[in-house]
């Protein structure tokens, strides 16, 4: 009773809204348009991109940035980012280039072009208010010595140059891998400066025989006044510049180049390539949706309500981007999809109702037929914009560890809450003029009044067909006008005679079977998208050097710095061991290894605090070789004596073209050990920032929508007329997310921000389409479930048809934007909309005739009246015969 009492308010509310927007249609109409000019001339003038990459993509809360707090707070990263090798995501400003040999070529070979290269760069000017600025000016500078950081590849070159000035082989300048000597006696390590490395065979030291690249960075100093930022960005731009000329002059080497702000300029290029294409989307989802709101009856086809319903959708995203604008929201191309995905649900709106008023009785007047079609459509309208508002607000939660994410749920609620006001308002006037122009018999397109029969008769064939409403008034008129639009009759005639037919049902249980074996399959093949190439645009130069990068490069993992942030007793031979445990298995870059091995040699032992410090500082990082371990350890004095109170060295692990996968392995490996080991540690590299956490960070969002969806429909069990809808709608989302997420993993679709906003959108795209289908089918009293399918599929099919195929035609463009962002939002959304008109059409129509809700107590009631009825005839029969009996007593026998 509850049930029914709550729906039938609900109804009754939407029918008054209705009838209140018929009565002063000019005033709906007119403040949705003024709204939309005061807001989208606020978009103009506030527009402006979010410049903080890492703020958008990277967990917002993460162990990884408290250890980077930590370690700049012991050693500072913009001093020793040199060290701290990361492919894509060093910190602070920089250029850096890649060298490549043509093919079949040994870079090794060509010392002197990669060399001219390098002055080129040193010598690159750039002026700022009447001063000019080299490298040198903004360079990262040594400790020791003040001098500019470079690579110690560049030394190795220089050495192999003097070899060929002085007629020498390359045999005479031993280069080994990953580690090698350098002339005054240094090891370093350039396991990441050379590329595509072929190793001389029989060789105990790992000479290098040829070498297909080489990778050079120029660190640029983090000057922090704006001024100075200025002039290293401008340095930047010139680096970029220059790198491109001399790719074009070389006749032997590919170069290519990569600065600290290409990553956040091919992230914005996306937003830039898509601004004709989401024109040309918008052409082509007017005239679709003009298109299919058409009919041959001139009088009640409605071709300009299609149009002028995706042009509502239109003014309301700019209302909801002006008003994004408004509260200090910044533009970045993740933002991309709100206008689909809002286009999505707002047609969806725009389409029932208009398939409401179809269904409406002809002769009401226009604005009781108004209201009625508010009252058939808004109920389950308001329902899924609920829903919307619901998963989405939980995506804008704090639980929502991913900053573009989030931006990305707070801009969608906005849009869903202006749509739905704009919706009501704007399309129910346009709705109602519309209804005036049907009841005065003018035409839906030329606006002009139809002309009699007999004065049609008169004119030529092709007037009669442009201006006749479809009946001939001289005979039969159809009752049911409306259901001559072409999807109706399409699937009333056929398709649900089709679909229904038992000889299909067996093909339909197999199909699905067939999609949900994929979907499972596709399921356990899960795969993180922590790459932020997923994100650029395909053809940027940023793309091209990461993939060449991976190709060339991925010998060794970034850099890890290993701090130990606490006092050891690094003379006890236990600690000594220790940390030989921890870094086994990796290349070490440590202090400690190289004084062990100064001692061994030396033959002197340092088993005492006193005599290991007091070597260590006195002699070992005096010697030149050792000089540069100065940076990697802090003494405190304490009275005469010193203590180490922190130091550093670094790992470099072994990996292979998934290098991303196997760091982020080797993070979960050594930080539960920093957490439990009686040596206090932590374990860095900027590339952390980004890959800590990421998978869980990413799930957070779908799972909390989904519970979140998951609990309103079960606690609504007892509110709704017919809680088998609620279970329905359940299995059927559900069936449709596991659907999509298994089939785009299948194509080739990794778990990263776009495809997660996707999988959120896939949830209340299932339930807009669904929900009207499946509580028609439960609360039909047909005498059949066949019966009720077909009446819904009738009422719903034509606006999920029109719907479904404006979105698939509105993101087609999309196919053409060259950019790895709106190729993945094209596949989910693909994905999207084809497993929901499957379940819609296919799957639905077939299951619902097997399992509850039955049907049978509506045939009994029905056969109850009907024996109702032919008793009341029996006795009105009898009454009859016993009038007749009274008036004519001698004719009883006749009667």
């Amino acid at each position: 009773m509850l049930r029914q009492a709550i729906h039938r308010g609900l109804k009754a509310s939407f029918y008054w809204l209705g009838l209140f927007v018929s009565r002063h249609p000019v005033f709906f109409l007119t403040v949705p348009a003024v709204l939309t000019v005061v807001f989208g001339s606020a978009a103009l003038s506030r527009f402006q991109p979010e410049t903080e990459l890492e703020a958008l993509v990277a967990p917002a809360h993460s162990l990884a940035k408290i250890e980077r707090s930590l370690a700049n707070s012991l050693f500072p990263i913009e001093r020793s980012k040199h060290k701290l090798y990361s492919d894509l995501h060093t910190p602070g400003r920089y250029g850096r280039l890649i060298l490549l040999a043509k093919a079949g070529g040994n870079i090794l070979e060509l010392a002197e072009q990669v060399l001219h290269v390098h002055r080129q760069v040193l010598e690159l000017r750039v002026s700022h208010k009447g001063f000019n600025y080299t490298f040198a000016h903004l360079c990262v500078l040594r400790h020791r010595d003040k001098r500019c950081v470079l690579d110690d590849i560049l030394a190795v070159f220089e050495d192999i140059r003097a070899a060929v000035l002085a007629n020498s082989t390359l045999a005479k300048v031993p280069v080994s891998y990953p580690n090698t000597t350098l002339k005054d006696g240094r090891v370093a390590f350039i396991g990441h400066q050379l590329g595509s490395v072929v190793l001389a065979p029989h060789s105990r030291d790992q000479q290098v025989k040829s070498a297909r690249a080489i990778q050079i960075t120029y660190y640029l100093r983090n000057l922090r006044p704006m001024v100075q930022d200025a002039i290293a960005e401008k340095w930047e731009n010139e680096f970029c510049k220059l790198a491109h000329r001399l790719a074009t002059a070389s006749q032997d080497l590919y170069i290519q180049s990569l600065t600290s702000f290409s990553l956040w300029r091919d992230f914005h290029k996306t937003g830039v390539l898509a601004k004709s294409e989401v024109l040309v989307s918008l052409v082509l989802v007017l005239l679709a949706a003009t298109i299919s709101s058409s009919m041959r009856d001139c009088l009640r086809g409605k071709p300009f309500l299609g149009l002028l319903g995706v042009l509502t959708i239109c003014i309301a995203n700019v209302t909801a981007t002006g008003i994004f604008f408004i509260s200090d929201g910044k533009f970045n191309s993740t933002l991309l999809g709100i206008p689909f995905f809002a286009m999505g649900h707002g047609t969806k709106g725009v389409f029932e109702l208009l398939a409401g008023w179809r269904r409406t009785r002809e002769n009401l007047p226009f604005k009781e037929r108004v209201a009625d079609a508010f009252a058939d459509v808004m109920v389950c309208y308001t329902m899924t914009s609920s829903l919307y508002i619901i998963t989405f607000g939980m995506g804008a939660s704090p639980f929502t560890n991913i900053e573009s994410v989030k931006v990305f749920c707070q801009s969608m609620c906005v849009a869903i809450l202006v749509n739905y006001f704009y919706v009501f308002s704007f399309y129910g006037s346009c709705l109602v003029f519309a209804g005036q122009l049907e009841q005065n018999r003018y035409h839906s397109v030329f606006c002009c009044k139809i002309p009699s029969v007999e004065y049609l008769d008169r004119q030529p064939t092709w007037f009669k067909t442009m201006m006749s409403d479809g009946h001939d008034l001289s005979t039969h008129h159809d009752s049911m006008p409306y259901q001559n639009h072409f999807i109706q009759h399409f699937l009333r005639e056929h398709y649900t005679e089709w679909i229904t037919n038992t000889y299909v049902k067996p093909f339909v249980v197999i199909l699905y079977l067939i999609y949900a074996s994929f979907s499972f399959m596709g399921c356990l093949q899960i795969s993180d998208g922590y790459n932020i190439v997923n994100l650029l645009a395909s053809n940027s130069p940023s793309v091209s050097f990461a993939l060449t990068q991976q190709k060339l490069f991925s010998n060794y993992s970034p850099v890890i710095g290993f701090y130990i942030y606490e006092p050891i007793e690094y003379w006890n031979s236990t600690v000594q061991e220790h940390l030989k445990t921890l870094g086994q298995g990796f290349n070490k870059i440590s202090w400690i290894d190289n004084y062990f091995n100064y001692l061994k040699v030396a033959n002197v032992s340092a088993s005492t605090k006193s005599d290991f410090i007091n070597i260590l500082k006195n002699s070992f990082l005096r010697s030149p070789e050792y000089q540069h371990f100065t940076e990697d350890i802090i003494f405190s004095k304490n009275g005469d004596e010193y203590d180490i109170i922190a130091s550093r060295m670094y790992l470099v692990a072994r990996t292979t073209e998934k290098t991303r996968e196997e760091v982020v392995e080797l993070l979960e490996r050594l930080r539960p050990l920093s957490l439990i080991n009686s040596i206090k540690f932590i374990v860095f590299n900027p590339t952390f920032v980004f890959m800590d956490r990421y998978s869980s960070s990413v799930v957070s969002p779908i799972l909390t929508s989904g519970f979140s969806v998951l609990t309103v429909l079960i606690l609504t069990f007892f509110l709704v007329i017919n809680p088998l809808g609620n279970f329905w709608l359940i299995l059927t989302v559900t069936s449709v997310e596991l659907g999509v997420l298994g089939l785009m993993t299948l194509w080739n679709v990794d778990m990263d921000s776009i495809s997660i906003l996707c999988l959120i959108y896939t949830l209340n795209f299932a339930m807009d389409h669904c929900a009207p289908h499946l509580y028609t089918f439960v609360l039909a009293t047909e005498h059949t479930r066949t019966q009720c399918i077909k009446i819904s599929l009738e009422e719903h099919g034509a606006a999920i048809l029109q719907n479904t195929s404006c979105f698939v035609i509105g993101i087609m463009p999309l196919l053409f934007v060259p950019s790895n962002l709106t190729y993945t939002l094209f596949k989910c959304s693909l994905l999207t909309t084809g497993c929901t008109v499957l379940h819609c059409f296919v799957i639905l129509p077939v299951f619902l005739t097997f399992f509850p809700p039955s049907k049978k107590r509506h045939k009994k009631k029905k056969r109850a009246k009907r024996k109702e009825r032919e008793r009341e005839r029996e006795r009105e029969r009898e009454e009859i015969e016993c009038i007749e009996v009274r008036e004519n007593p001698d004719h009883v026998t006749s009667v």
